[in-house]
Parts: structure tokens; sequence; C-alpha cells
């Protein structure tokens, strides 16, 4: 077991190097309104939070980021291009399984994080680079994504909005996701919708209901999508191989794929960018649905850092979230990338 001591001396080493980086500290509460939170992360965040209710304000949450709280104080009050920086504990309930492990994973763990809001076309190889440098001492792999290929992948699929509007609601669950992608690749069983004259009952009114009834009726006369796209999406998500092998796989997927066609040449050059801060693409993996099974808000560059240890969460990871901004900027937005580092495991491999 790692002292907290130590912990937090690597974690104030992290927040130095993040203010020499030119980064303003800045300290979000650690009890948050839940209802804002539940609204931007889902509903699949509750699982893992620690929420409890407050007697005055309501649903309240354990700080399970600093995103969020970041981008909202940016959002009111900050000027740009800024540059923030934080060390602090969040809080996530870890999924044990059937069995406890010998070691489990912390609970309330410390992060120390950068973020970033700034239209300069090089943020993303900008603090891809400064994670880059902080963490090579620790031999750690680092891995990439895009999650703006995979949402210009969905949206350049023949179908209805409706259902192109379900598959992208979705594409941060892939189970979930790929159900949905079946359902709309075969045809729709006809079904059937009698006038009973039953009094209507639930919670939703009359209207909704009727709404709904009308987009299934609707629905029913929807071709299925032809398989050939559910093939090239396989292969799109099953993507993973170091950068230049990645990128030439991705220029031939952009053939029958156009609408990727912008994303692949970001990802392109997004990666001559990182080439020119001293970083070889050849050591870095590239993989497709990298970030989908993190926060939802990422949407475009995503990437983490590994250590080799079995069981062991990423070491830092971290991502674009430009529409975060929209969201929360009552009428303003602001491109915005940023990550984070876990100082504990930071130690616990120094400790090794």
């Amino acid at each position: 077991m790692i002292p907290k001591r130590d912990k937090q001396a690597a974690g104030q080493r992290l927040l130095s190097a993040f203010r020499a980086a030119g980064a303003v500290e800045i300290a979000p509460d650690i009890l948050l309104p839940a209802e804002s939170l539940l609204d931007l992360y889902g509903e699949d965040i509750r699982a893992r939070a620690y929420v409890t209710a407050d007697p005055i304000r309501g649903e309240m949450m354990l700080r399970p980021d600093f995103t969020v709280p970041v981008v909202q104080a940016h959002m009111e009050n900050g000027a740009e291009p800024a540059r923030y920086c934080y060390l602090g504990e969040v809080f996530r309930k870890q999924d044990m399984g059937e069995t406890r492990p010998e070691n489990p994973r912390d609970s309330e763990y410390l992060q120390a994080g950068f973020e970033l809001f700034t239209r300069d076309p090089g943020a993303d190889a900008e603090v891809f680079a400064l994670f880059h440098r902080l963490l090579a001492p620790y031999g750690l792999s680092a891995e990439t994504g895009d999650m703006g290929l995979l949402l210009d992948a969905v949206r350049g699929l023949p179908l209805t909005a409706p259902r192109r509007d379900a598959l992208l609601h979705h594409i941060w669950r892939p189970g979930r996701f790929q159900r949905l992608l079946a359902r709309f690749s075969a045809p729709v069983p006809p079904r059937d919708f009698p006038d009973t004259g039953a009094p209507w009952a639930g919670l939703r009114d009359e209207a909704e209901m009727q709404a709904r009834i009308a987009r299934l009726c609707d629905d029913m006369g929807v071709a299925p999508l032809p398989g050939i796209w559910s093939e090239r999406l396989a292969q799109l998500f099953a993507l993973r191989a170091p950068a230049p092998a990645a990128i030439a796989r991705l220029r031939d997927l952009a053939r029958d794929m156009p609408a990727i066609g912008k994303a692949v040449a970001r990802i392109e050059a997004r990666f001559a960018a990182i080439e020119a801060r001293g970083i070889a693409p050849e050591q870095i993996v590239f993989e497709a649905s990298h970030g989908r099974a993190t926060m939802e808000y990422y949407d475009g560059f995503t990437f983490s850092f590994r250590a080799g240890h079995t069981g062991w969460p990423p070491v830092a990871s971290g991502g674009r979230y430009d529409a975060l901004t929209r969201v929360l900027g009552k009428g303003r937005e602001i491109p915005a990338i940023g990550g984070i580092i876990r100082a504990g495991l930071i130690a616990e491999m120094e400790a090794i």
C-alpha cells in the first residue's frame, strides 16, 4: 500500500510541471449537483458515482472527474486561450466482479490534470506531447483514437435521421450500439397498434404515446441497412495498429466510406504535428475504437498511456471535448482538450 503522502508528492510534481506549461491552478468543489452531471455523462455514471441527497440542494454527487466543473468555471468567466491545472481526489465505485481482487483499485484516487481552451489547431499535439514528456521516464505505451472518426462514419450511413440519431446516441455503449445496428440491418417485423378505446395509462401522456406509435409505424416502412455497411463499420471499429500502418488502412477505408475522409486527413495532420515535436508515430498505437468506453463528452482526439501491469487502469488519459463547451457555454463555445494523470499509479511505479 502506497502512503498518501507519496501519492501527494507525485501529484505535486505533476502540478508543478503543468504550471510550468503555462496553466493556472483551479480547485473545483468536491460535492457537485448530480442533475447536471447526469445530463452530461449519461445515467450510466450513476452506477459508478457516489450520490447523496441534500435537504436543500437536492441530489448531489462526489466529484467523478474534473473536466465538467472546470469547463463550467471557464465558460462562466474565462478568457481565451486558457490553460488550467488541478490536483485533487475523484470518486468512483470499482467493479470487483464475482471475486474481490487481492489488491483492489482505490475508489478515491488522486488526479493531476491539465485542460487547454484554444482555437489553435496544434492543441492536440501540444497536450499529447506534454503528457508524453512527463511520462517518458516510466516506459508506458501510448494509444490514441478519434471519436470524431466514428461519429462521422455513423453520420455517413444511408439511414433515416431517427435511426442515425439512435446509433449516434449509443456509440459510447458498444453492446447497445451493435444490437441497434443488427436491428436496423434486418427487415422490420409488422406490428399492429389497434385503437381499443381503453384509457391511456403510464408515465407518458396520450400525445407522447401517439407520437411514439407514429414513429414506430413510420419505421416499419424503412428498408434495412445493406449488410456491406455493417461490414465496413466492423472493419473500421476493429482497426488497431501503429500510427503509420493505421493511417494507410484508414485511407483505404475512406474510399468506401467517403464520410470519414475529413477525419482521416485530420488524424494524418495530427500525427505529423506530433512527429514535429520529436515523437515517433511508429511508437504510438492508433485504435479506432479508443475512447468508446470512456466519458461520453469526448468527441475528437483521445489518448491514453498504459503500464504493463495486469488489472491497472490507464496511468493517464484524455481527449477533446468541443461539444461539451457548447452545452455549457450559454451561447459561447471554444475548442478544448485535456487530460489527467493518476498520481497514485505514478507513486506505485516509483516504489517498484
